[in-house]
């Protein structure tokens, strides 16, 4: 398998970058995207050029740092999967496949396809934690929790915070991270005593972070690895007024 490669390469944040083309050969389709990566990162290295720069750890789809846009696509075409979870099979041969980093004011370039999203730890520092005593579990029906709210807080907590929702929002939104943050605690009675305050603090250093607003177009949805509803946000606007 064959595939021409058009990646965005910038050396710092203070350089300006461009679209630079390569083309990988003798690929096997069973390939993750990242392994594909490697590969062309192995060529380059044996010919004295400088590797790509892109971040990953787990390749399971679970720490949310593949974060890159594919064809236009945060994370690519196949839905609810991380970039790392992509595989080559998904593509035609000989097909030509842009990648380049999120685009965001928040989001800015380190270096290639790596970009800083400290911004959302700020955002969960600023109020995302609760008052509950460190120690062993509770017994399981201690603290009676309805069975909708538990699954829709499972559902949000599966956040792993990768940043595609504000790389796929025209306006650059994280109200999607954000809200998942929120809600999943939001239902839970762990989350009760600073319900108020976490809304209220997380909602304002999300726009001290530069993001947009959200209008609800709804690309974050379509292109969030873990399928989080865009529910979230309607959740999270409740309890602001609230």
């Amino acid at each position: 398998m064959k595939l021409k490669l058009k990646i965005w390469r910038q050396a710092n944040p203070k350089s300006p970058g461009k679209f630079v083309e390569y083309s990988v050969s003798d690929l096997d389709p069973d390939m993750s995207f990242l392994e594909m990566l490697d590969v062309l990162n192995e060529q380059l290295i044996k010919t004295n050029q400088t590797p790509i720069e892109f971040d990953n750890d787990c390749r399971e789809g679970i720490c949310g740092s593949c974060g890159m846009v594919i064809n236009g696509i945060a994370h690519g075409s196949q839905k609810q999967t991380a970039a790392c979870q992509l595989h080559l099979r998904s593509l035609k041969d000989g097909e030509t496949v842009v990648i380049e980093p999120w685009r965001a004011k928040a989001f800015p370039v380190i270096k290639d396809l790596v970009v800083d999203r400290s911004s959302f730890d700020r955002i969960i520092s600023a109020g995302g934690y609760i008052s509950v005593n460190a120690g062993s579990a509770p017994d399981a029906n201690s603290l009676p929790v309805a069975k909708e709210n538990s699954d829709r807080a499972f559902a949000y907590a599966a956040c792993i915070g990768c940043g595609a929702c504000v790389a796929a929002c025209p306006n650059a939104s994280a109200s999607l991270f954000t809200a998942a943050k929120i809600a999943h605690l939001s239902l839970l009675p762990q989350g009760a005593p600073e319900r108020k305050l976490r809304v209220a603090k997380m909602t304002q250093q999300m726009s001290q972070e530069g993001f947009g607003d959200c209008s609800n177009h709804g690309e974050c949805e379509a292109v969030c690895p873990k399928g989080i509803s865009i529910d979230a946000i309607a959740t999270m606007r409740r309890e602001y007024m609230k």
